[in-house]
């Protein structure tokens, strides 16, 4: 449940701090960084993240999106939209998830770096929220 609450507040807050961006400014770039990035990213790591979890590796779709994050395109209320979809998805797939897996292995990444599903579930939860503290710190510098 901590994950569904993560996300539960990870919507209340883009839906409170992306109210009113300018759209000109949400590929402005701030100390080599943008708004529009950082809600793609946020985006395209629920679903990586949520494909390492359940125990499958990324597809050529999701290698693909990767180095589009940095790019546009994309209006606030399309990359939020966006959001919304990859945590419906990740939520629809962990309603699935067997509690016994927890102490499961997984591996993440081309390097396939070691980790089990508690470490990924907790990981999907801190990282989304990272990325989402510097949305919002971006949003408050865009105004």
């Amino acid at each position: 449940m901590p994950v569904f609450f993560s996300f539960a507040q990870v919507r209340e807050d883009l839906a409170r701090h992306m109210a009113g961006i300018r759209p000109d400014a949400v590929w402005k770039t701030l100390g080599g960084n943008s708004l529009g990035f950082q809600l793609k990213h946020i985006a395209g790591s629920v679903d990586r993240l949520t494909t390492y979890l359940m125990g499958d590796q990324l597809s050529a779709q999701q290698l693909a999106f990767l180095p589009n994050e940095l790019q546009p395109p994309g209006t606030v209320e399309e990359l939020v939209a966006a959001i919304d979809q990859s945590l419906a998805k990740s939520e629809e797939q962990l309603r699935r998830l067997n509690p016994a897996s927890l102490y499961d292995s997984r591996s993440v990444g081309r390097q396939a770096l070691p980790t089990s599903v508690l470490g990924l579930l907790i990981h999907l939860c801190e990282h989304t929220q990272r990325h989402l503290g510097q949305a919002i710190t971006f949003a408050k510098m865009l105004r």
